[in-house]
């Protein structure tokens, strides 16, 4: 049932991608979730601060939401990280876990820094809930008065389409970003080699260190988990024939690569 609803959700995209709880000029919930690396937003604390906030509705098997996850992150990068008086924040749909949506922002969110993105583990999918989100990807604008501005951007065709959503008088300075890019915030990286295998993989690190492997399947359950201080792991898994998330978490830190299992 889930594939089905990914596949009608894919090809509804671009007939109904929009906010279908909320019209332009409604008043939207206040809402809380926890992105990936742990920090909470908090809507209407993020808006009594005179931001904007651009929120992008998304999956992570998604094709035009893989296709447009660079283009979002730019704009944030370009506007200061959510330094400025512009927020960028990605709401998932809610079935994928912490590790699935880290993966999907290495594999597609582009060069630049990337937005804060809160999973199904963040409390994402009530909010999709509330906002009648029912085509991704669904990008829309809440003004400091908790008004939807504009609840359909779309399509997109680079930066200047977010740009052209700004309404009359706000004109937000270009900002460098003073966080940690998505790069820098890796303070270590791993091989895991064969990509493909029977379950017998392998794990370099470039140096000694204490750390934990944790493996997720594709709905987020995790089958595997374990610490290790080794520079050079071997691992025999006994799991199902399928594709795996490996989660590499150290000085916190992690990186999430992806194996498949035959």
């Amino acid at each position: 049932m889930k594939k089905i609803t990914f596949i009608l959700l894919f090809f509804a995209v671009y007939l109904n991608a929009q906010t279908g709880n909320y019209q332009n000029g409604d008043v939207v919930d206040d809402f809380t979730v926890t992105d990936t690396e742990g920090v909470v937003h908090n809507l209407y604390s993020i808006t009594a601060q005179g931001k904007y906030v651009w929120l992008d509705f998304f999956f992570v098997d998604c094709g035009p939401c893989r296709q447009t996850a660079p283009i979002f992150n730019e704009f944030f990068d370009k506007y200061g990280c959510n330094d400025g008086e512009v927020y960028c924040l990605s709401i998932n749909l809610g079935y994928d876990n912490d590790a699935y949506v880290e993966w999907y922002e290495q594999q597609f969110g582009g060069t630049f820094n990337h937005a804060p993105a809160a999973s199904g583990d963040g409390g994402s999918g009530p909010v999709t809930s509330n906002f009648g989100v029912n085509a991704f990807p669904t990008y829309c604008l809440i003004g400091p008065d908790n008004t939807m501005i504009n609840r359909d951007i779309w399509p997109l065709a680079g930066v200047q389409t977010f740009e052209n959503t700004f309404p009359q008088g706000f004109n937000p300075p270009v900002m460098q970003c003073t966080i940690i890019g998505v790069e820098d915030v890796t303070a270590f990286d791993f091989n895991i080699y064969p990509s493909i295998s029977n379950g017998n993989v392998n794990i370099n690190l470039p140096s000694s260190m204490e750390f934990s492997i944790a493996i997720f399947n594709t709905l987020g359950q995790q089958v595997f988990q374990n610490n290790y201080s080794e520079k050079n792991i071997n691992l025999n898994l006994q799991l199902a024939p399928g594709v795996y998330m490996v989660k590499v978490a150290a000085d916190n830190s992690s990186v999430t690569k992806r194996i498949i299992i035959e």
